[in-house]
């Protein structure tokens, strides 16, 4: 018999040992970094239906999650729903507005956890939308980055 390649995270079936104050530790660490989430420089997308707006909630120096921004009423969209819109885009000033917004949150009591990302997804709302969805180690103790997000922020020099 071949032998078991490595886990490639963690212990593949840690799923296994979750229990509900796993979770609540989860959204406890998302509520303690909540007022240190930052906005940060808008990626604005140019297509050829549209404008779409991305800001970068950044937590350090990674960036946590993305928020759709639409910049005809100044307030953010609900997660599923990135817009296109026609018109110039103020970066600075989706940037502060963005900052404002960040103020307004808050974090669910709840969590879902992800397998394939071994990792919970705690969701943060602003007024009735939920706009974020925060990563959470598997013990609930650290923040998941969003690399790819991350990786865009620093390959545009943002």
């Amino acid at each position: 018999m071949p032998p078991l390649p490595p886990p490639i995270r963690g212990r593949p079936d840690a799923w296994k040992e979750l229990a509900p104050e796993t979770a609540e530790k989860a959204i406890e660490t998302v509520k303690n970094a909540l007022p240190f989430f930052t906005a940060g420089t808008p990626i604005v997308h140019r297509a050829p239906h549209g404008t779409h707006v991305d800001v970068p909630v950044m937590y350090l120096s990674f960036a946590i999650d993305r928020l759709h921004y639409n910049p005809e009423t100044g307030n953010p969209l609900p997660k599923g729903l990135p817009g296109a819109y026609s018109g110039e885009i103020d970066p600075a000033a989706v940037k502060e507005k963005a900052g404002e917004i960040l103020k307004e949150l808050r974090v669910l009591d709840a969590a879902e956890f992800r397998e394939p990302e071994n990792c919970w997804v705690v969701p943060v709302a602003w007024k009735s939308f939920i706009i974020l969805h925060v990563r959470v180690s598997v013990d609930g103790r650290e923040l998941v980055p969003d690399y790819g997000l991350t990786e865009e922020v620093r390959r545009h020099g943002i």
